[in-house]
């Protein structure tokens, strides 16, 4: 029993911990060494699942394109962090196992990257009118009608959304956060976390408590990156639609035990997106912006100096 007190004494002080995001001087801050150790970079869609569709491509060979160039980057800015891709070629994925092979690889940070896109916008306007026939009553009864109708034509044109977004996990969804951090809590609890809570059962209030705090850190991390990403974005001419919370299509933000965000490139419909999308100047912008933002991230990590975001913010 005073083992019990003793230990959830000790999560109390884990939450300080967790939400004490602030900046700290640098000369109080503390580095941690290796505190990003693997980022799991996932290229969205491939093989049978094309995507969105452009004028002339596809999201999912955009996506592989960047993905590929960001970890070339990674990997050359960032030697000591193992950089993990869930496809390297043009195959289907669905994201429970996406979401295993980010798991799987202890990995530390996932980045998804996605383009966007918007409906065509249909027009119409009326043209004149013609005659319509129609009957009433039946039998003798029956009668023969006309009457004008108006008609109309219908065009569409590309819909001018353009720009990125960047995403994390909506924090109405945290109960699915907490099940893959509950499920893969080998990849974030030492040793000695381990076996100081490992009286407590699986279910135990305790325990729950643990992984809620743990899943509350990883939003603010998440938010955080986001936020940075977008920011970098905006430095190189990118029209930026800002870091939001999505609830909907994203659910292997969710199913990962790490902080996680997907990138939206840019508009796939939008003309002048699509080929800034495609060409290699475009996507090496991209990944450099994100890389920046990933740089900062890893001091932040190391120095402990996350802010704190409000879920209103996203």
């Amino acid at each position: 029993m005073q083992r019990k007190i003793a230990v959830t004494f000790s999560l109390l002080i884990i939450v300080c911990c967790f939400t004490s995001f602030r900046v700290v001087p640098p000369y109080k801050k503390s580095l941690k060494q290796n505190a990003l150790r693997t980022i799991v970079i996932d290229a969205g869609h491939g093989g049978k699942d094309m995507g969105a569709k452009g004028a002339y491509s596809y999201e999912k060979n955009i996506t592989l394109a960047i993905a590929l160039k960001l970890q070339a980057t990674l990997q050359q800015t960032m030697p000591d962090v193992k950089i993990v891709m869930t496809r390297t070629t043009d195959i289907f994925d669905a994201p429970p196992i996406k979401a295993q092979k980010a798991n799987g690889s202890k990995g530390d940070l996932f980045i998804c990257i996605h383009c966007n896109s918007a409906l065509s916008i249909k027009h119409s306007e009326q043209t004149g009118y013609r005659t319509q026939t129609y009957y009433t009553g039946k039998g003798k009864s029956r009668k023969k009608h006309t009457k004008k109708v108006p008609t109309y034509r219908t065009w569409s044109t590309p819909n001018p959304a353009s720009g990125t977004e960047t995403y994390i996990w909506a924090a109405d969804r945290n109960d699915n956060k907490e099940l893959a951090m509950q499920e893969n809590e080998s990849l974030y609890m030492d040793s000695t976390l381990a076996q100081q809570i490992g009286d407590f059962d699986l279910s135990s209030p305790e325990r729950k408590f643990y992984y809620s705090l743990k899943t509350q850190q990883y939003f603010q991390r998440s938010a955080n990156l986001a936020l940075d990403v977008e920011n970098e974005f905006t430095k190189i001419g990118r029209a930026s639609r800002e870091a939001k919370q999505r609830g909907v299509g994203i659910w292997v933000l969710q199913a990962t035990a790490m902080p996680s965000i997907l990138v939206e490139t840019g508009f796939i419909s939008n003309p002048d997106d699509e080929d800034y999308l495609n060409s290699v100047n475009g996507q090496q912008e991209l990944c450099d912006a994100i890389n920046r933002a990933i740089q900062h991230y890893k001091t932040a990590l190391e120095t402990n100096s996350f802010q704190t975001i409000s879920t209103e913010e996203q």
